[in-house]
């Protein structure tokens, strides 16, 4: 297991709250008491540019978690350290995270959403790709971002990138160990959120 996978995201910094240092941050995980007892926590810095650039460093810091309290519908944390806007700003966008060991337990017919990365998805029989990552935002299901190309045979080939709704209505079957994802996607999904790839931007290039 790589480092980056021993680690799981519970939050994400969005804003600095306050003027001692304290930081509003966005919950991604469904167990937010969990804070009262999570004194040990971990900034990975960094994250957004690493989306945009595959050769980005990563940074992760330990922090000493001093309170919290929620806020419209956010998680307010201060910091042991960081006691200024000016050391909070630096927080801003990072990933607040938890070792893996210290996931709250689940049931035996429960699972992460997060456990879905590097699944293979199949789509009534094809070849979607890889699950890259998990997004969380405002929609109602997690956004699945799968790395691949969708073609005959079932074989994975390309660089597309899909943002596929983990909805139960999509789901068929799910199995971890096994690391795939057997879905039923609306008709068209794929075709209409996939981003154009390099040699298609240059096609598109040529003709205009």
């Amino acid at each position: 297991m790589t480092e980056e996978a021993e680690f799981v995201t519970i939050a994400r910094v969005a804003k600095t709250q306050g003027r001692h240092g304290e930081v509003a941050a966005t919950l991604l995980t469904d167990f937010p008491e969990l804070f009262e007892t999570r004194k040990k926590l971990f900034a990975l810095s960094g994250t957004g540019v690493a989306k945009q650039n595959a050769t980005a460093e990563l940074s992760r810091r330990k922090l000493d978690l001093d309170e919290h309290w929620f806020h419209k519908g956010m998680v307010v944390l201060k910091f042991a350290g960081v006691d200024s806007i000016s050391d909070a700003e630096m927080l801003v966008g990072s990933e607040i995270q938890i070792p893996r060991s210290e996931r709250a337990a689940l049931g035996s017919d429960e699972f992460y959403v997060s456990d879905l990365i590097g699944c293979t998805v199949i789509d009534i029989g094809r070849v979607v790709g890889q699950v890259r990552d998990v997004q969380f935002g405002s929609g109602e299901a997690p956004l699945l971002v799968i790395e691949g190309g969708l073609i005959s045979g079932g074989v994975i080939s390309g660089n597309k990138e899909y943002l596929v709704p983990f909805a139960a209505a999509y789901i068929e079957k799910i199995a971890l160990e096994q690391k795939r994802l057997e879905m039923k996607l609306p008709e068209g999904l794929l075709e209409l959120d996939a981003p154009l790839n390099q040699e298609e931007k240059q096609r598109q290039h040529k003709k205009s």
